[in-house]
């Protein structure tokens, strides 16, 4: 993986996008924004991206996203439910066509044995009410796991509901 495939995806993910008329965003909480830097950082971009959410606390997970406390406590933000609510919740709060979300454990510390470092769950909804989940074990520094998230991220959305 390398930031020039991200590009690359970000250029074919805003064609798309542009082509559909259709407006993304993201909740991110161990990619730390990388996505939307991706996507904002192809010109013209604004005709299809809006804002995103950086939501690495779980605070923020449940006050910007709408995430409940609930599935916070008995699965943790990096689980499915998490992922679900994070989408659905962007996906509203941004008044998007499609949202991804993406909560894991980058690393180097933070893993534990049902979570090991490099475990990152993946979330998408759209606004015709499909959902969308992975959860995917990358390897590599925490830097990696974070590029592979954000490939990753790019790939399903345009795999999933961009050229389908």
């Amino acid at each position: 993986m390398s930031e020039k495939q991200l590009h690359q995806l970000s250029v074919l993910v805003g064609n798309k996008l542009k082509e559909k008329g259709l407006w993304i965003t993201c909740a991110e909480s161990c990619t730390g924004g990388w996505v939307a830097k991706a996507i904002t950082d192809i010109a013209g971009s604004s005709a299809w991206f809006d804002r995103g959410f950086i939501t690495y606390s779980n605070a923020s997970k449940h006050q910007l996203l709408g995430v409940s406390d609930g599935t916070l406590e008995e699965f943790g933000a990096v689980s499915e439910e998490a992922v679900r609510e994070m989408a659905k919740g962007a996906l509203h709060a941004a008044g998007a066509n499609l949202a991804l979300s993406i909560s894991g454990i980058a690393g180097p510390d933070g893993g534990s044995e049902q979570k090991p470092v490099g475990t990152v769950w993946f979330g998408f909804a759209n606004s015709e009410g499909r959902i969308f989940t992975s959860k995917q074990h990358f390897s590599g520094d925490r830097e990696s796991v974070r590029l592979q998230a954000a490939v990753f991220s790019l790939q399903t959305a345009l795999d999933e509901f961009l050229e389908k």
